[in-house]
């Protein structure tokens, strides 16, 4: 056996469990993964069929060896995969760009993502923006990155062209999306692209608010930097109608429908039975599990999100829906803006910005809570790997398993992890998360094999690739 390098610890996730382990890279992919303790001491080692030769008990040159290097009992993990992320490029760099967003992704373990088709200029609606996109990202990515294509009520026409050229799915908002290029559609719309989009085996990605007249707005309006106000303004009956009418689109139609970013507990139970049979998956966010509407602060726009943030008993019901697998997995959101469209200075909620900048912490934000309420790593790696990457057809990346994509992420559980300033990788340094200090700090980065991040430093730039769907069918409901 032939080998690029090969990683042991006595805590690797693998499908059958948490287990010491050594695993074996080749060409960017996992070649062999061996159990139990192995012999990391100078000069050569024996690892079954393969040698191993420690370059300073030998005096090689880095050419001339193969590297093995032990990490003790820190954790490695297949990479996190983040199925929600808005990086805005083209057209709004100044907001966050791809070399900013991967780079921040790298330092939190993340080493795939796929990217929203709304805050870029122009919106991913069209083959010809799809391919702007793709020209964008050039020389700029530093983990894996795909992409969503955009339903809005005028681009019925474009869409087979979108899912042909390797979109992930097609993103739709039924309330307004904050961009007036990327306005929200009606039932007709949905119940006319939803036919075409399940004969491309993709999901439809559904933003679920139906607004309406609501006396809370009026309130909010007069008292625009009380979170409550704002929270009230977004009811859960909004969340609720819109999905209740996915639902019944799902079901008429066969189409793969996927929550976005669940914030209302209401209708757990009956996603839970939908779910039986229907092909309807759900995802949350790590802000309506780490925050409650009770705990923020008025006038502290970096919270605002829609969805709101709600109260503790509503997302203590939401981790219940994630423990007994109702909620698939989890997306970052991440949506950055410029401090001045976030009205830091202000504190007017009303005009703020409505996205949440945090996909670096996604890990320890979520392991802090998780473990808290008896959640294990092996379900980190479930919610925050597997299942997204069963979700977006990528079938050799989520798992630590022979033949899959060298994608790692090696963290450790029990360390602690101060949000700075100065760790902030995003290219605007304003995130609800700043100041924390939460559990589960990331250590190394793999991408395609290759280190990327390593103890706070970037070691290797530009490992990422484009990812295109083959349009195959998720396996998370079979």
């Amino acid at each position: 056996m032939i080998f690029d390098k090969a990683l042991h610890s006595r805590r690797v996730v693998l499908p059958n469990g948490v287990k010491e382990a050594t695993i074996f890279i080749k060409d960017g992919k996992i070649i062999e993964i061996t159990e139990g303790a192995t012999d990391f001491g100078f000069g050569m080692s024996d690892f079954g069929n393969a040698e191993v030769i420690d370059a300073e008990g030998a005096g090689l040159s880095d050419e001339s060896y193969l590297k093995c290097e032990s990490v003790g009992d820190a954790v490695i993990m297949s990479g996190l995969i983040d199925p929600h992320v808005h990086i805005n490029e083209p057209g709004r760099t100044d907001w966050e760009g791809f070399d900013t967003a991967t780079r921040a992704a790298a330092a939190g373990g993340i080493t795939s993502m796929i990217e929203m088709p709304l805050n870029a200029a122009p919106v991913t609606t069209t083959l010809a923006a799809f391919e702007q996109k793709l020209a964008a990202t050039e020389g700029k990515l530093h983990v894996n990155c795909g992409f969503y294509g955009g339903l809005i009520p005028s681009n019925y026409g474009d869409l087979t062209a979108l899912m042909e050229a390797g979109v992930f799915g097609i993103k739709c908002f039924l309330t307004h999306s904050g961009i007036d290029e990327f306005p929200n559609v009606s039932e007709a719309d949905l119940a006319k692209a939803m036919p075409l989009i399940v004969q491309f085996g993709l999901p439809i990605l559904a933003h679920c608010e139906l607004d309406g007249p609501h006396t809370k707005q009026i309130h909010f309006q007069k008292t625009p930097t009380n979170y409550a106000a704002y929270l009230h303004s977004r009811p859960k009956t909004w969340e609720n109608r819109a999905i209740e009418l996915m639902m019944r689109l799902c079901k008429a139609t066969k189409c793969r429908t996927h929550i976005v970013h669940l914030s209302s507990a209401d209708l757990v139970s009956r996603l839970k039975n939908a779910k039986k049979t229907l092909p309807l998956t759900v995802e949350t966010t790590p802000q309506y599990l780490a925050f409650s509407a009770e705990e923020i602060p008025d006038g502290q726009t970096v919270f605002k999100c829609a969805p709101p943030i709600r109260e503790r008993a509503n997302n203590d019901k939401l981790w219940t829906a994630l423990r007994d697998k109702t909620i698939d997995f989890i997306g970052s959101d991440h949506s950055p803006a410029p401090p001045h469209l976030k009205h830091v200075e202000s504190g007017d909620l009303s005009k703020a910005w409505g996205g949440i900048a945090g996909l670096q912490f996604t890990l320890p934000v979520v392991w802090t809570a998780a473990e808290k309420r008896g959640f294990s790593i092996q379900d980190m790696a479930r919610i925050l790997s597997e299942n997204p990457a069963n979700f977006l057809g990528l079938s050799q990346k989520g798992q630590i398993k022979e033949g899959f994509d060298a994608d790692l992420v090696i963290w450790q559980p029990e360390k602690t992890v101060e949000i700075t300033v100065e760790n902030i990788q995003h290219r605007h340094k304003i995130t609800p998360y700043l100041g924390q200090i939460l559990r589960g700090a990331v250590e190394q980065t793999y991408v395609n094999g290759r280190l990327v991040f390593k103890e706070g430093a970037f070691i290797n730039l530009r490992e990422g690739r484009v990812l295109l769907s083959k349009n195959g069918s998720s396996k998370m409901n079979q």
